[in-house]
């Protein structure tokens, strides 16, 4: 069960196991969701303007972008930026998870609100992953340079990349894109612990309320979480991706037009005047794949790790009690 839960069997996790099992969780999902992340980040840093009678960008949808990266860049470029974006995954599944478990159990001990309940999932997971971005957001601007550069390459591996870029942008580069992403990823994230609690109590039997995740229900209810907090908040992480290649016009060029954005009003108000309203939706239907992905696979290996550690635990108690009994 996500959330602390002092009714459920097994409820007393440590701050060590709840990092453990958002770890593991955020490191399974990245593997498996990379291609379409690379796929976003490429639509999401086109600009062109917008045509009604032909696309005029390098990418106009999901297959012939995928078919056009695999032919010009091959099978791996689906997976580029993955080193740092396992990181971020990792560092920020520990952050977030032990946080939000850490945040539930203080509304319980604390306060007359239900813990379990969809309204507090919302307020604990959204301060929940704005301190995993804090702490997480130079490994995201990583990724998104890594993902957005062709051919040749600009950083040859994440050693470079980090010289390269303190040395001629300075160490506040990291940290590039971080207005957005702290405005979006409050309502994102609280959003999708909402939702993910208000569909796995709509779907889950009444006779099955206490079990916990690790199964279809979990990846079903975490996908549609994912799908709903994403087309809400999705102008946000555009705005953020835009932000963050700055300084990179160099490995962009091949791609079409470039910007540099002042900050983030400027970054909107030029998007709304060059591209249109329809401009800060783009790269939507892959980010909306990647988010059902994404977030669905997160929350069912979450509970996943969740159950694993906890039969360990009750095997572990079981084994004592056995040798005490002799």
């Amino acid at each position: 069960m996500v959330g602390f839960d002092p009714a459920a069997p097994g409820a007393a996790l440590t701050p060590e196991e709840a990092a453990l099992a958002g770890s593991a969780a955020g490191m399974v999902t990245r593997a498996l969701i990379s291609p379409f992340d690379v796929i976003k980040i490429r639509f999401q840093l086109q600009i062109e303007h917008l045509s009604p009678l032909r696309p005029e960008g390098k990418y106009w949808g999901l297959f012939q972008a995928g078919r056009c990266i695999y032919t010009e860049e091959g099978l791996s470029a689906f997976w580029k930026g993955h080193i740092p974006a396992q990181l971020l995954s990792i560092a920020f599944g520990a952050v977030q998870f032990a946080s939000f478990e850490f945040l539930t159990e203080v509304v319980h001990k604390m306060t007359p609100y239900d813990s379990q309940t969809a309204g507090v999932h919302f307020v604990c997971g959204g301060l929940s992953a704005c301190s995993a971005t804090v702490v997480c957001q130079p490994l995201d601007t990583l990724r998104t340079r890594f993902a957005a550069q062709g051919e040749p390459k600009v950083y040859l591996n994440l050693r470079h990349a980090v010289s390269t870029m303190c040395r001629s942008e300075g160490v506040l580069t990291f940290y590039r894109g971080l207005s957005p992403t702290l405005v979006a990823v409050f309502p994102y994230a609280g959003l999708q612990f909402f939702f993910y609690k208000v569909f796995k109590q709509l779907l889950t039997p009444p006779s099955k309320s206490a079990d916990s995740g690790g199964s279809v229900l979990s990846l079903v209810s975490g996908s549609g979480a994912g799908m709903i907090s994403k087309t809400i908040t999705y102008p946000f992480d555009l705005f953020k991706k835009r932000l963050q290649v700055g300084g990179f016009e160099e490995a962009r060029a091949r791609f079409g037009k470039v910007r540099n954005y002042k900050g983030l009003l400027d970054c909107a108000v030029s998007i709304a005047r060059e591209e249109g309203v329809r401009g800060f939706f783009k790269g939507l239907s892959p980010s909306l794949v990647k988010a059902a992905l994404s977030t669905g696979f997160t929350f069912f290996w979450y509970e996943f790790f969740l159950d694993a550690i906890r039969n360990l635990k009750d095997n572990g108690r079981e084994s004592n009690f056995t040798k005490e009994g002799r």
